[in-house]
């Protein structure tokens, strides 16, 4: 069978690279062994769809100009459908992040975990480790279809999210990608550690589509062939009224539709969300998903099929900022799509079934699971695992895991579940969490526990502004801020990312800060609670030191006009960025000013080490297990005293 796409015209030299790789193996089965610390620009595109990305310390930039080596280091990110994380990968994950990383894991947005600082001469280590403990990383990045989510609640007693659990797991090995390159480069051909799929995923995978147009292009990648997609693919499984994966900003969404007697039937289908976009290019856009139906059970692996088809064949592959899938139902519509969609799966939707409205769950603090046993939802601020002053986090899950053997499950808003505790285990595992710090839902400010941030710097090369390091100090400002207004309960969902790639999903959040350039960020107003409404772009560039400036005359105006138990997301949707924006320009504030304590807000400074010095300094955090800052500021107290 050849390898036949429908886009034929001009393509980008990423799909050159594709074609050329032999199915993912080349150029980094060379490169692997170069002796060089980094890969090339080449072998990087491909080294993606095997889970990493080369990354640079940016806070060292300024040491490469003056001469010194870059910092290269390898981010790996795991595979995880559901976010479900078995106890020994957990385990494992802790070990590796303390000997090959940075001593930090960090929860991604879609359910996973990813590792940074890893060398380049010690990739294969630790990816062969991983898969050896019930995980892998292939697929978790790339032009491919990306970890499937899930709600990620282990209920029991509840059909409809045992069912989301399975669905995703199969969904993601149906489109797991199937020429074995990743176990040729990485585990010498050895296919056997990781888990076998359902027999009958292997079957749908195998059968061609009923429609005139291939499902099935190559024997060897039977849905994705020599180029696989023309850029990521997002998939998530949603139950009928949990929205805790924010559906509608995946490429296509499943919901589970069940019977009066809990029998799954089939699902509704959503298709065309998706939230990447550039700054000063109103090409790029951000999308809520659309529904076009539903599906039944027997149907669902060739439906799936025939989505992702239709994408490898129609979409953009020239143009990587237009290639994303929520394109083809922009510029196409839904009645369209549903009419080519015909070729590849030939049987008309039926109409999607009714559903109840959509709200967010986080899962936090103790539940039932509906089988006498327990799970507690652990928040974790930003994503970041780790250990500090007043809080070790990284402490007390290595423990939970090392001494009771359960599996976590990560969730889509960077948090963590501890599933299938013993009744007789509750009162020990939560001396563990208060013991290392760990608060309760309700210790928790509103504004940090909806709120969510993407790495950004140091680590990712496309950030332009702070985005992890800047949030907890933001929240903060915020908090003080409403505080002042009489707004000191009040609370909504605030996102921040350091670039317009949208990773934390900034633009469904209420509040969100977009990083536009150094400390400045462009603001949204406007999303759900519930995560079912896009937001809008209010301010273009706001300076960092004009939060408070910027905020006032909104927070001051939803307080002075807002209707009974209207959210802040609801009332900026209502007045519109029009009358928003009017009235911040005829403000006055009315708050008297802050006496001055005579100290600075907390401020941060560089200081730039030779290599000597900044090598010591890296031996005594492994040494110690302290932060590089903690160590810093302990030996100039002790030196200066």
């Amino acid at each position: 069978m050849t390898n036949n796409l429908i886009n034929t015209g001009k393509v980008s030299k990423v799909e050159v690279l594709k074609q050329k790789s032999n199915f993912l193996r080349g150029p980094i089965d060379v490169e692997l062994n170069d002796g060089n610390p980094f890969f090339s620009q080449d072998g990087l595109q491909i080294l993606k769809f095997h889970g990493s990305y080369q990354q640079k310390d940016r806070d060292l930039e300024k040491a490469k100009a003056k001469g010194e080596e870059a910092q290269y280091s390898m981010m790996l990110r795991t595979r995880s459908p559901g976010g479900f994380i078995p106890w020994q990968l957990y385990v494992a994950l802790d070990k590796l992040s303390d000997r090959y990383g940075n001593h930090t894991l960090r929860a991604t947005t879609r359910q996973g975990f990813q590792l940074h600082g890893i060398l380049k001469e010690n990739l294969k280590t630790v990816i062969v480790d991983i898969t050896k403990n019930l995980g892998s990383t292939v697929g978790a990045c790339g032009d491919i279809n990306r970890n499937v989510m899930a709600p990620p609640a282990p209920f029991k007693n509840k059909p409809e999210y045992v069912y989301a659990r399975e669905y995703a797991v199969k969904i993601a090995d149906l489109l797991a990608p199937q020429a074995g390159a990743y176990y040729d480069i990485w585990l010498d051909g050895d296919v056997a550690v990781t888990a076998s799929e359902a027999p009958e995923v292997t079957e749908a995978r195998k059968r061609q589509g009923a429609g005139t147009a291939k499902t099935n292009i190559s024997e060897t990648e039977p849905i994705y062939g020599t180029q696989y997609l023309p850029r990521k693919f997002k998939i998530a499984i949603a139950v009928a009224g949990d929205n805790s994966v924010d559906l509608f900003t995946n490429d296509l969404s499943l919901v589970v539709i069940t019977n009066a007697d809990n029998e799954l039937e089939g699902f509704n289908v959503y298709v065309g969300g998706g939230l990447g976009r550039a700054h000063n290019n109103d090409a790029t856009i951000v999308r809520i998903a659309d529904s076009i139906g539903f599906v039944p059970i027997a149907q669902v692996y060739d439906l799936v099929k025939a989505i992702v088809a239709l994408q490898r064949d129609y979409g953009d592959r020239h143009n990587r900022r237009h290639s994303r899938f929520k394109y083809i139902l922009e510029e196409w519509g839904v009645e369209k799509f549903k009419q080519v969609l015909l070729d590849y799966y030939p049987t008309k939707l039926a109409d999607a079934r009714e559903l109840p409205p959509f709200k967010y769950q986080d899962y936090l603090g103790w539940h039932e699971q509906g089988d006498g046993k327990y799970f507690v939802g652990v928040s974790i601020e930003n994503g970041r695992v780790l250990d500090r002053k007043g809080l070790h986090l990284k402490t007390a899950l290595r423990e939970i895991s090392e001494k009771f053997h359960h599996d976590f499950v990560l969730t889509p808003n960077q948090n963590l579940l501890i599933t299938e505790i013993a009744a007789d285990e509750k009162e020990e595992i939560q001396k563990i969490l208060d013991r290392c710090g760990i608060l309760a839902p309700d210790q928790i400010d509103t504004l940090v526990r909806y709120s969510m941030a993407c790495p950004a710097f140091p680590t990712c090369g496309l950030a332009i502004a702070e985005s992890e390091r800047a949030l907890p100090d933001i929240l903060a400002r915020i908090r003080k801020l409403l505080v002042r207004l009489g707004l000191e309960d009040e609370t909504f969902v605030t996102r921040i990312t350091g670039c317009p790639n949208g990773c934390a999903r900034p633009y469904m959040a209420e509040l969100a800060f977009v990083g536009s350039a150094v400390d400045e960020y462009q603001i949204w107003l406007g999303g759900s609670f519930n995560s079912t409404r896009l937001a809008q772009p209010y301010v273009q560039r706001l300076h960092i030191n004009n939060l408070e400036k910027g905020l006032e005359p909104l927070f001051f105006y939803f307080k002075k006009d807002r209707v009974a138990g209207e959210s802040f997301g609801d009332f900026c949707d209502r007045k519109g960025l029009t009358d928003l924006q009017q009235f911040a320009e005829t403000y006055v504030s009315e708050l008297p000013k802050e006496k001055s304590k005579g100290k600075r807000r907390d401020v941060r400074h560089r200081v730039t080490l030779s290599t000597k010095s900044f090598e010591l300094l890296k031996k005594a955090v492994e040494e110690q297990g302290a932060s590089m800052k903690d160590i810093v500021e302990a030996s100039l107290e002790k030196y200066l005293a």
